[in-house]
């Protein structure tokens, strides 16, 4: 086994996970479940069967990673955060045949007790705020927060705030990493050398 597992979790017969990954306390992975290398999964998270995980995500405790949830690398998903998986449920009406794509670009951070509503993209590196409730695309570097959540800034890949407007033209330098970024027409765009 190239992984670790905690002997309280349950990893499903036909789960695929990448070496290194780690596997705490009272975690269930479904046996379709596709996870990356080098991620972590805190105490008492659920990964379902039609989901797909990259490398180095962070899932804290208390996550349910629902079918047609998709993670790229490099996800951190908050402690008690949620995704659903429809948009209108009802306990007398099955609608599993109804499941709406979530897709978690590179790098998003998303935020303790902050729900994610099927059906949305969070843009690369985009930040969301802790208890914020996202019903609607986000834009990468995006800074989320409230209930509906609104875009109250940007965030670099080092996860710094940028001193740039929500809207307008500017560049921006991270103080850590000397990566530059650029804000045009509403969007920002990193730089990279």
């Amino acid at each position: 086994m190239s992984f670790t597992k905690h002997e309280t979790a349950i990893v499903d017969e036909g789960a695929e996970i990448g070496e290194g990954t780690r596997i705490w306390h009272w975690v269930h992975i479904c046996g379709k479940a596709k996870i990356g290398k080098k991620c972590s999964f805190g105490q008492n998270v659920y990964v379902g069967n039609n989901v797909v995980i990259g490398d180095n995500c962070k899932v804290q405790n208390n996550v349910s990673i629902y079918d047609n949830v998709f993670l790229e690398d490099d996800v951190f998903c908050g402690p008690s955060m949620v995704f659903t998986n429809v948009i209108n449920p009802r306990s007398s009406v099955v609608r599993k045949n109804e499941y709406l794509d979530t897709i978690v670009k590179k790098g998003t951070t998303i935020g303790a007790n902050a729900t994610i509503v099927c059906g949305v993209t969070l843009g690369e590196y985009s930040f969301i705020a802790a208890g914020a409730v996202i019903t609607k695309d986000v834009k990468p570097f995006a800074l989320m927060a409230g209930v509906p959540a609104k875009q109250i800034g940007w965030m670099s890949k080092f996860g710094e705030r940028i001193d740039l407007p929500v809207v307008g033209v500017g560049e921006w330098k991270c103080p850590h990493s000397s990566e530059r970024y650029l804000l045009k027409d509403s969007i920002l765009m990193c730089l990279e050398y």
